[in-house]
């Protein structure tokens, strides 16, 4: 097997002050794609074909459960989660799973209800749903109706789910494009709406009746076509997201409150002000155009959101939810369409993902490069986004095999930034970030294509963090779970701790803050990851472990509060790095037996 060409990892700089967006410019820089395997020996290459039965490859994960897609459902969609409840989005409705038990998952509900991709988000008792092609229809029906008739739905439904398995639609808000995705964006400061922003890449439906004050589309996608001959702002139904208004108490009153255009050139006043779509070069990409956000992450506790939005990826100041604004824009000659984007924990760090070839091209056969169709990692400082490295799941895939980077989340590790990604039929991959310069991938699970002599769509929409295991969404075959296994990048106490965390609900583009409380295994993880960084080893390793378990020994006896504290003082002493994560771990501990 050939090793992935490295092709075009020289380029230049581009100047894109017209469109007042920052580009990446290095002299040379390629994608990481560190794992045990060399590509002609990854047990992911040569995997036979099948729907329900093709061959598999595991590495420190494992397969719990698969459920197989039912009918009438058709193409699986993104994920989301409340409770024991896995809601599976799906083009023809939703399903529900029950996932109490995660590795026997059972199939809870249905819902039919069509129009699209059909995303999905949870908010208390409320579910929300994008709505952006035919058959969309106020009533969920299965037949497609024309643009001015009064069933026609394009936009986001509002489900009350306080009997989940018998939801009920309350609202359904009209938007001009439809809403591809959609986010779920708490304001800290306003506790009586959530807010929801709507991303639609849709066409514009402009016969249509249902949108108040009706929509309208200018062609072109520079800042010159997006104004009149008197130079002023042409305000059309793109190059803009929509905002959501739900008021918590009355949901069915949800409507749009403001039309936020953040990507506005600041000269001029023209809503098109960012990349306006076209090659970066000989041997680069030709990205689309910015005209819409394909997704956001918002991430509320640190008061910023990061929109994957076609031809950019871009900061927005969320502070205000009611009305975000842009704070910084990048590009990258390597990116197709800026699709998702993921924060690390600590708010410093965004991973984009690029959507090259639209999720149903094959784009990681050995001749295509690391660096697309891959992750861009960046780092924020002072709020602006600099670019670190590249991420690209590295076995290669055969022809038969759409495979691009999509959807994923972070994992609550105690102090790392890790990530696990779906990639199609590439299967999915878990990587380490933490050296956002230095990606490492640390488990992965994939299975060969669904066909042997043809490429047929498939693979894992999303896969998610949740409560402990991980959960995929698989186009065509249906819904699994699975479970991280120890491993030399993974220890058994990294994976307790991350067990621990745990939530009433879960969207990943509504990015919580993870925080762990003090705990025997968050303490075991640190010390596991001094081990394996060579800042604790020998007698001092030894001596610091032996003082943890005397410890929690002691406290699960009857032993004085304070002979407890005494052994987490000598793992402190014997640990002998003030400052460290491992102190800081232990002083935390010691301090509930005070």
């Amino acid at each position: 097997m050939t090793k992935r060409s490295l092709q075009g990892s020289h380029w230049r700089t581009r100047a894109l002050a017209a469109v007042g967006a920052l580009t990446l410019g290095f002299s040379m820089m390629s994608a990481t794609a560190a794992s045990a395997d060399t590509p002609e020996t990854d047990p992911r290459v040569g995997l036979s074909a099948g729907l329900h039965d093709a061959g598999q490859a595991a590495s420190n994960i494992a397969l719990l459960s698969a459920q197989q897609k039912t009918a009438p459902f058709t193409t699986n969609s993104d994920l989301a989660f409340t409770g024991d409840y896995a809601i599976a989005g799906n083009y023809y409705g939703f399903q529900i799973y029950d996932v109490s038990d995660p590795a026997a998952p059972e199939l809870a509900g249905t819902f039919v209800c069509p129009g699209g991709q059909g995303d999905v988000s949870v908010y208390g008792d409320l579910l929300f749903m994008s709505v952006e092609s035919a058959p969309g229809r106020l009533d969920c029906g299965t037949t497609s109706v024309g643009a001015t008739d009064p069933q026609n739905f394009r936009g986001v439904r509002v489900f009350d789910i306080s009997d989940i398995l018998n939801p009920v639609q309350v609202a359904a808000v009209q938007t001009c494009r439809g809403s591809h995705t959609h986010t779920v964006v708490e304001d800290p400061s306003d506790s009586e709406n959530v807010y929801v922003y709507v991303s639609g890449t849709g066409g514009t439906r402009t016969t249509t009746t249902a949108v108040e004050g009706g929509c309208s589309n200018v062609n072109g996608n520079t800042v010159e076509s997006q104004l009149d001959a008197q130079g002023n702002p042409i305000l059309g139904s793109r190059f803009l997201v929509e905002v959501i208004k739900v008021p918590l108490a009355a949901p069915e009153d949800a409507a749009v409150i403001n039309k936020a255009r953040l990507f506005t050139d600041a000269e001029t006043g023209s809503p098109a002000g960012l990349w306006p779509g076209g090659s970066h070069g000989e041997g680069l990409q030709s990205t689309s155009a910015t005209d819409a956000c394909h997704d956001i992450t918002a991430y509320p506790e640190i008061g910023l959101a990061a929109g994957a939005c076609e031809g950019n990826g871009i900061l927005i100041d969320i502070s205000d939810a009611a009305n975000p604004v842009r704070i910084d824009a990048v590009t990258d000659p390597r990116f197709a369409y800026w699709h998702s984007a993921t924060f690390n924990n600590d708010g410093t760090k965004v991973v984009f993902t690029d959507e090259w070839g639209g999720g149903s091209g094959a784009r990681c056969r050995a001749t295509d490069p690391l660096n697309w169709g891959a992750n861009a990692i960046f780092d924020i400082v002072d709020g602006k986004l600099e670019f670190r490295s590249y991420y690209k799941m590295p076995a290669p895939q055969t022809a038969q095999e759409n495979c691009v980077a999509h959807n994923g989340s972070l994992i609550p590790v105690p102090g790392r930034d890790i990530m696990v990604q779906a990639w199609y039929q590439g299967g999915l991959s878990v990587f380490d970030f933490t050296d956002s310069a230095n990606p490492v991938e640390i488990a992965f699970f994939d299975r060969g294509p669904n066909s042997a002599t043809s490429l047929v769509t498939g693979g894992y929409w999303s896969t998610y963090w949740y409560n402990g295991n991980v959960y995929g969404n698989e186009i065509g075959r249906g819904f699994d779970s699975l479970a991280l296994q120890p491993s030399e990048f993974l220890s058994a106490n990294e994976i307790t701790a991350a067990g621990e965390y745990q939530l009433a609900e879960f969207n990943a583009q509504a990015q919580p803050k993870y925080g762990h409380a003090p705990s025997f295994a968050v303490v075991r993880s640190y010390i596991d990851q001094a081990e394996r960084d060579g800042s604790l080893s020998g007698k001092a390793l030894t001596e610091v472990r032996k003082h943890v378990d005397q410890a929690e020994k002691l406290a699960a006896g009857p032993a004085n509060p304070r002979a407890v504290k005494a052994q987490f003082d000598n793992a402190v002493r014997k640990a002998g790095v003030p400052g460290s994560e491992v102190e800081a771990a232990l002083v935390a501990l010691a301090g509930t037996f005070s």
